[in-house]
């Protein structure tokens, strides 16, 4: 309990209370400051997006050129296209439901907020697409060149903006997501979206399970095994990855249940079950297109186009495959897609962050139970490779 109280998703959930509560009550000058303060807070978490995306896609592209196996390539594949897939379900799913949610546009405002006291402008290095574009670029010349000096760099500046991100941009979330609510609820508009909230989280689970159908069903039909002889062993790293709402922290008894499957690949196990709880964050995507879709109706009156919503998608598979492994990874490092690709200004994303954390743990556990039938696919891929194989499986896995 006292982990799950310390964890993002709960500070989240409890400034959302907090500023919700508070916003009820406190005068127009007090809401002058809060603004204000959330003004400077997404002038920070802004100027922060382009070094993500540097920090976390370049290093994952450098990753797969330095082993040009045909496992690694083909895992690194899955996981986009499952990522992809999920991504245009919730995108279709939302298309067809959120116009009959009932949701109140944001422009029906009731009370006008105070203005802000001062602005200080800070102008992010990049633009998120060039910072994008940047990374691609980079990532792969570097494996084309094999420099191994620059990926060893590119590495250690994956490792300092993971650490800011955890050391000074996630702690300041809750204060962020705190004072959007603050001036959300001062506004009105809280009390009125309260039910759609959860409404839509049900249906982010419902998408879930069916997402997760689909990629069992895929993997028995590839590799002609029953998928319940992986799901079945799959509960205690459901539970657990609902507890610690991070792919990463769950990996061990991710792990552990895997390894209790008797149609999966032994060597394939320790080789995919790691790889997939960094780069395969199928529940999390599902859950972030839909959200996004919904906050759109919420603040801006409509849905973004189809084709806005087909590139973010299309993007959004890369990015989650540089996704760390934490509580909120996907969604932060996303941050830039949501802000360019979508136009969100800062509250929308604010409000994307904060109900994305009512249902992260769910999220998480889906990310973490569908790596389990990618791995049923390496396993048959790695069997069909076996002729190829000098000496046994494991052998075959060392050479790569």
């Amino acid at each position: 309990m006292k982990k799950f109280l310390r964890s993002l998703p709960a500070k989240l959930i409890l400034s959302m209370v907090i500023g919700s509560i508070a916003g009820c009550y406190i005068s127009s000058n007090i809401m002058g400051i809060i603004i204000t303060v959330e003004k400077l807070l997404a002038a920070f978490i802004f100027f922060c997006v382009p070094l993500i995306i540097i920090g976390f896609i370049t290093p994952s592209i450098t990753k797969l050129g330095q082993n040009v196996s045909k496992v690694l390539g083909l895992a690194f594949l899955l996981a986009y296209i499952s990522s992809i897939g999920v991504a245009f379900l919730a995108a279709f799913a939302g298309f067809e439901l959120v116009p009959h949610l009932n949701i109140s546009s944001h422009i029906a405002q009731t009370k006008e907020l105070p203005k802000v006291i001062f602005e200080l402008s800070v102008s992010p290095i990049m633009s998120v697409m060039s910072a994008l574009l940047i990374s691609v670029i980079v990532g792969l010349a570097a494996c084309w060149t094999k420099s191994t000096t620059i990926i060893k760099i590119l590495e250690e500046f994956h490792q300092i903006v993971l650490s800011m991100v955890v050391k000074i941009l996630t702690p300041i979330l809750p204060f962020f997501v705190g004072c959007t609510f603050c001036f959300l609820s001062y506004e009105g508009i809280i009390t009125k979206q309260l039910p759609v909230f959860a409404i839509v989280v049900l249906i982010v689970i419902a998408g879930q399970y069916l997402w997760l159908t689909v990629l069992y069903v895929s993997a028995a039909i590839y590799a002609k095994k029953n998928p319940f002889k992986v799901l079945k062993y799959y509960g205690p790293a459901y539970l657990t990855a609902i507890g610690t709402m991070s792919s990463a922290a769950t990996l061990p008894v991710a792990l552990e249940c895997a390894r209790k499957s008797e149609v999966l690949n032994k060597d394939m196990i320790d080789f995919g079950i790691p790889l997939f709880s960094n780069i395969h964050v199928c529940g999390s995507v599902l859950t972030e297109v839909f959200f996004v879709m919904v906050v759109s109706q919420i603040y801006y009156g409509h849905l973004p186009s189809i084709g806005v919503m087909v590139l973010f998608c299309l993007l959004l598979g890369i990015f989650a495959v540089g996704a760390p492994g934490v509580p909120g990874g996907t969604v932060i490092t996303s941050l830039g897609l949501i802000i360019s690709v979508l136009g969100f200004d800062s509250s929308a994303t604010a409000l994307v962050l904060s109900i994305f954390a009512l249902q992260d743990s769910f999220g998480t556990a889906c990310n973490i139970t569908g790596d389990g039938a990618l791995t049923l696919i390496l396993s048959k891929f790695v069997e069909k490779l076996k002729p190829k194989c000098r000496g046994d499986n494991s052998n075959y896995v060392k050479e790569m």
